[in-house]
């Protein structure tokens, strides 16, 4: 897979821009992607030096709307830590 279809796009949350403080930003990935790869892949797109990656799959929630009953997608999450001090700057805001 190519590093743009691995990055999905970044994860906007209070939390995740809490976490930004510790050179760790948290992105939406596709679910077949291996730490291995979300690492080269964020690497190489922003030019940066990744020090871990943690996964976690964000399960599918149960939506109510009016007499519908729906199920949200279920995706894959990952926290790339950087190397101290570094940052990656098209993600600052």
């Amino acid at each position: 897979m190519q590093p743009e279809q691995i990055i999905i796009e970044p994860v906007i949350t209070e939390k995740a821009v809490g976490e930004r403080a510790l050179s760790r930003y948290v992105f939406r990935v596709h679910p077949a992607a291996t730490k291995p790869s979300i690492a080269q892949a964020v690497g190489k797109m922003f030019k940066v030096n990744v020090v871990a990656v943690n996964t976690s799959m964000v399960r599918a929630k149960r939506k109510v709307v009016g007499r519908s009953i729906g199920r949200t997608a279920h995706w894959k999450k990952a926290y790339v830590t950087l190397k101290q001090g570094e940052k990656i700057e098209e993600l600052e805001v």
